[in-house]
């Protein structure tokens, strides 16, 4: 071979080499351009679909606040009430999907598959400005805990609901004369060894008859609201403006589901379909406010000033059909407990675990859960006034679990990159943030002057 040959095979040789490494660094940086996609990422048991999650959510928020209705009716009248919770459900469902879509994005950003709602307020506040990230395990403790004190206080609610029914059914068939206080430590006897089921799989066939025997209660309740209605012309189309802050509080109550939200899209195999027009959540919380709203607008225009935080507690007392839906919401209270209640138990047992030696672990959840399960009912039988619970649980732990994180975690999130034009992302959640504070402030102070004058 000449030595010109040669010199031309070492080139080529050479050129060869060269386009494989430009080939391989272009591959290369390919990928690390390929968007992540999180449910590509999600384990396979994460494969609820569009349909799935839209019965989930309409599960979650089709609960006990659904007969609560009426009484935020009575608070506001049947036109501000109407036109309040069309108000109050576009503000919740604006706020979720604020914290839905920051928390999607943040997903892509960090590479996870899925995070939660406390994740979502930490990660969010350690990827943001230098100035607020010193806040992010703050923003996470608020949230956990705001969870916690919510299904703590519909633990309370529930506590009421069944004491209450159980009383009125006691009183019709002869039963003993005991106030509602007694009836409300009686629970114990139920709950006590229903709550220490630790496992969420045993939890399920209760979760599943709960189901169906609310939504039984349910019907049962709308159709005596519908059974000889009187006038609009006798009830008040608005009330006083002390009335709004009890109206707003009861509405955050019954309608807010955020708690699930997260839960619910972290287990979609497809979820670009929970947001957007129409999306899965537009779809169930257009459901939610028109279901609330007529329940809410039917049962005060039936009963008045007479409403109750339950509308069960309206029904008749000596109809075997009533006093059957009272016995159901009962039944529904009791097996629902357990699982609203293994909420606050796990964020409490995450920073309690360490400082708890491995072999007692088995013992100190079980001492957990009596003491919190003492508590609850020792707080109901304290106050035992079910529309003083859900105003105050409400203002407090749904104003800012609802309404003040999401728009907070927005907005740190959106800081520097996409504010829109004249920062109206900022202006938008800032009015969110005042509505959420005002809603709190005048909330709790409502309701702890109505505790004081009931004690």
């Amino acid at each position: 071979m000449t030595k010109q040959n040669s010199s031309a095979l070492e080139i080529r040789d050479g050129m060869d080499a060269y386009s494989s490494k430009v080939e391989l660094a272009c591959n290369g940086s390919r990928e690390d351009l390929d968007p992540y996609i999180p449910s590509e990422h999600r384990p396979l048991a994460s494969n609820t679909s569009s349909f799935g999650a839209l019965a989930h959510l309409l599960k979650a928020s089709l609960g006990s606040g659904v007969l609560a209705m009426p009484l935020a009716f009575k608070s506001a009248g049947l036109l501000v009430g109407s036109i309040g919770t069309i108000l109050v459900g576009f503000i919740c469902a604006h706020a979720i999907n604020m914290l839905v879509k920051t928390s999607q994005q943040l997903c892509v950003e960090v590479k996870k598959p899925s995070l939660g709602y406390a994740d979502t307020c930490d990660l969010v506040f350690q990827n943001g400005p230098k100035p607020v990230q010193k806040f992010a395990p703050f923003a996470r403790e608020l949230a956990d805990w705001a969870l916690a004190l919510t299904h703590m206080g519909a633990c309370c609610v529930y506590v009421v609901v069944i004491a209450e029914s159980f009383k009125q059914i006691s009183d019709v068939y002869g039963g003993p004369n005991w106030t509602v206080t007694i009836y409300c430590a009686l629970t114990l006897v139920i709950l006590v060894p229903l709550t220490q089921i630790t496992k969420l799989k045993y939890l399920v066939p209760f979760s599943a008859l709960a189901n169906f025997v609310w939504l039984g209660s349910i019907l049962i309740s709308i159709y005596y609201c519908l059974r000889d209605p009187p006038k609009v012309s006798e009830r008040n189309l608005a009330t006083s403006i002390t009335g709004v802050p009890n109206f707003i509080s009861t509405c955050l109550f019954a309608m807010e589901g955020i708690g699930v939200v997260m839960p619910v899209e972290n287990e979609m195999t497809k979820p670009q379909h929970f947001l957007g027009c129409p999306g899965v959540l537009n779809i169930a919380m257009v459901i939610v406010v028109l279901m609330y709203g007529f329940v809410g607008f039917s049962g005060y225009l039936k009963y008045g000033d007479e409403a109750r935080g339950s509308l069960t507690l309206n029904l008749p007392q000596d109809e075997i059909l009533a006093q059957t839906a009272k016995i159901l919401v009962a039944c529904v209270m009791i097996l629902s407990f357990a699982l609203i209640y293994y909420v606050p138990v796990d964020v409490i047992w995450r920073r309690i675990q360490e400082k708890v030696p491995a072999k007692n672990h088995r013992w100190g959840i079980a001492a957990l859960r009596l003491i919190g399960t003492l508590l609850i009912v020792g707080i109901a039988c304290a106050v035992p006034r079910l529309e003083l619970f859900m105003e105050l649980v409400g203002a407090v732990c749904l104003s800012t679990m609802g309404l003040l994180l999401p728009a907070v975690t927005e907005t740190v999130w959106r800081w520097g990159k996409d504010l829109g034009p004249c920062y109206w992302v900022v202006w938008k959640n800032a009015l969110i943030c005042i509505f959420s504070l005002i809603a709190m402030v005048s909330g709790v102070a409502y309701s702890i002057i109505a505790i004081l004058e009931k004690l």
